[in-house]
C-alpha cells in the first residue's frame, strides 16, 4: 500500500510541475537544478518535445516521469515542495 502511494505522490508531483519548472530558464535555484538532473533523461526520453505551448514537452514528461532518473525526480519533488512552500507563504501573508 505504501508503494503505491509513494508512486502516485511521486507521479502527481511530476505531472503538476515538470514542464513548468524546465520550459524556466536557468539560474533560479530549484528550477535549475531541474535543469542539470533532468537534462539527459530528456534528451533520451523527449529528444523532439520542445517547452511551451504545442511543444509536446509536457505530454512527454507525463508519459515517461517514472522512467525518469532518480535524482531527476528528486530535483522534481525538491521544486514542487518549494512552489508548494511559497504558494502557501503568500496565503497566509498576502501584501498589502
Amino acid at each position: 500500500m505504501l508503494h503505491r502511494l509513494v508512486i502516485a505522490a511521486t507521479l502527481a508531483a511530476g505531472l503538476a510541475l515538470a514542464t513548468p519548472a524546465l520550459a524556466l530558464p536557468a539560474g533560479g535555484g530549484g528550477r535549475a537544478a531541474v535543469r542539470q538532473a533532468c537534462a539527459s533523461d530528456i534528451h533520451k526520453l523527449c529528444p523532439d518535445a520542445r517547452p511551451g505551448p504545442g511543444g509536446g514537452m509536457r505530454a512527454c514528461i507525463r508519459g515517461h516521469f517514472l522512467s525518469f532518473s532518480d535524482p531527476c525526480k528528486r530535483a522534481i519533488m525538491t521544486l514542487r515542495a518549494e512552489r508548494r512552500q511559497r504558494r502557501e507563504d503568500g496565503a497566509a501573508n498576502p501584501p498589502g
